[in-house]
């Protein structure tokens, strides 16, 4: 019997009735052989061994490595207790620990422990970037200096890793891509590592993003995240993909100790009696429309529904204008603005963070109160050039949509305001986890500013439906 790697599948040739049985193979007729995806290597290896079969194994790769984690501190409890969960759970599954708690590390350890060629996949290149420094200071002892792709005529990079994505193309025996360039590019370099890191691994299960697992042999897999949960529920597909959730701290169980303590403070505004007047009218219009049609906005395909039927429909159009009416006037109300003003007089001192939904809003804030603002249209050198004058005191205000909420690290903050949002959970942990890294003794608060007796008190409740706000 013989295993080969083929663009993200394992093709095997043998005996049939020995083949049909393992994991997911499935008879190609194109080729003659049986076939099945690249992710059942490992339970292909295992089932053969099992069975004591002779095979020649064609697919994998790489080889062992000799690692050495250099110029890192003594991990926390906490994570030494998620990598002895990872490798006794097989070396496979997912880590959950809140933003500033040192995932980082955990997944360094595991590198260094298991000691193989390693693919750590980022949802962005600034992250991509700020990954690659951390493994070139934990590894620079190491001396990896062979590169991976037999088309380069010399190694790419002397430090021995490598950059996939970002308009860098180098394979080491180390590399740092994203989900964007991994799903691409794994149906080639699947075979070359042994272990999968997914950083915010929450974004794996997506349609497309999956095939970063699936096209991969890595028989040893890490997932990263500190809100794991998904509106469509495939989170699901995490046992599949890189292995269940088999480590889980929250953010009270941390909080003092290696998180900054903190308190959620909401405040609730008035609408004017005008706006009131207009708000009511548009909310009755969209829910008429919503009831008609019997759609339950709360459902995971609630939205999508609604925007089919607002299409559809001849009463359509005006609903979805009441819709975003009735939104609008609860997310920015002028309300909302005048207690800003107080707030950030109250915090002058401090290293502030606004939050808002929209980028409208960002730059309304970024004009009135003459701070720099941060959406996605904001150049990159721009953004790390505000982040760093933010953090040294230079800037105590930033004002941001949503471009902040992951993967950011802003330890002087210490205040942040939400002056809207939407009703996601990952998304109110994040925005608390901005604001949750130990910088010396500092004590964070998020306020959440809410118009009273609208949509958003119903939406403030289901962000906050987790644990570590019970």
């Amino acid at each position: 019997m013989q295993i080969t790697f083929d663009a993200g599948t394992l093709v095997l040739t043998g005996d049939a009735a020995q083949i049909e049985s393992l994991p997911g193979c499935q008879f190609d007729s194109r080729i003659d052989a049986f076939r099945t995806e690249a992710r059942h290597y490992r339970a292909i290896v295992e089932e053969l061994r099992r069975r004591k079969l002779d095979f020649t194994d064609n697919a994998r790769g790489y080889q062992p490595i000799a690692l050495t984690l250099t110029n890192s501190r003594e991990p926390f409890p906490h994570q030494k207790e998620a990598m002895t969960a990872w490798w006794n759970a097989g070396g496979r599954g997912v880590v959950v620990l809140p933003t500033g708690t040192g995932k980082t590390l955990v997944a360094l350890l595991a590198i260094a422990y298991v000691g193989r060629p390693a693919l750590v996949v980022t949802p962005t290149i600034p992250l991509m970037n700020q990954w690659y420094g951390e493994m070139a200071r934990a590894f620079a002892a190491c001396g990896l200096a062979l590169s991976l792709d037999p088309l380069s005529a010399k190694p790419q990079a002397e430090s021995g890793i490598g950059l996939l994505g970002g308009g860098y193309y180098e394979l080491q025996p180390l590399t740092v891509t994203t989900y964007d360039s991994a799903y691409i590019h794994l149906e080639r370099w699947g075979n070359k590592y042994g272990l999968l890191i997914f950083d915010e691994c929450h974004h794996l299960p997506s349609a497309s993003y999956q095939f970063a697992a699936v096209g991969a042999i890595a028989p040893y897999r890490l997932g990263l995240t500190a809100t794991p949960e998904r509106a469509d529920g495939r989170d699901t597909l995490y046992a599949e993909l890189v292995g269940p959730i088999i480590y889980r701290r929250e953010i009270q169980q941390l909080a003092g100790e290696f998180l900054a303590d903190y308190r959620v403070i909401r405040i609730e505004v008035e609408l004017t009696p005008e706006e009131r007047e207009r708000y009511t009218l548009a909310r009755q219009t969209y829910r008429q429309f919503v009831t008609d049609h019997g759609i339950s906005m709360g459902s995971p395909s609630g939205w999508q529904r609604f925007l089919q039927m607002t299409y559809r429909e001849p009463d359509g159009r005006a609903a979805f204008l009441a819709y975003r009416e009735q939104k609008r006037i609860s997310l920015a109300a002028p309300a909302k603005i005048n207690l800003l003003d107080d707030l950030l007089h109250r915090h002058a001192l401090d290293r502030v963070i606004i939050f808002t939904y929209d980028n409208a809003s960002v730059y309304e804030i970024a004009r009135r109160f003459l701070v720099p603002a941060i959406t996605h249209q904001t150049k990159a050198r721009e953004r790390q050039q505000i982040l760093e004058r933010f953090h040294s005191g230079e800037y105590n205000v930033v004002v941001t949509s949503q471009v902040l909420n992951e993967g950011v690290d802003v330890p002087a903050a210490n205040v942040g305001l939400i002056l809207s949002g939407t009703g996601s959970v990952r998304e109110h942990v994040q925005r608390l986890g901005r604001l949750l890294r130990k910088h010396g003794d500092k004590q964070a608060i998020l306020y959440e500013v809410v118009s009273r007796d609208t949509g958003e008190e119903y939406t403030s409740e289901r962000r906050r439906q987790h644990e570590a706000y019970r």
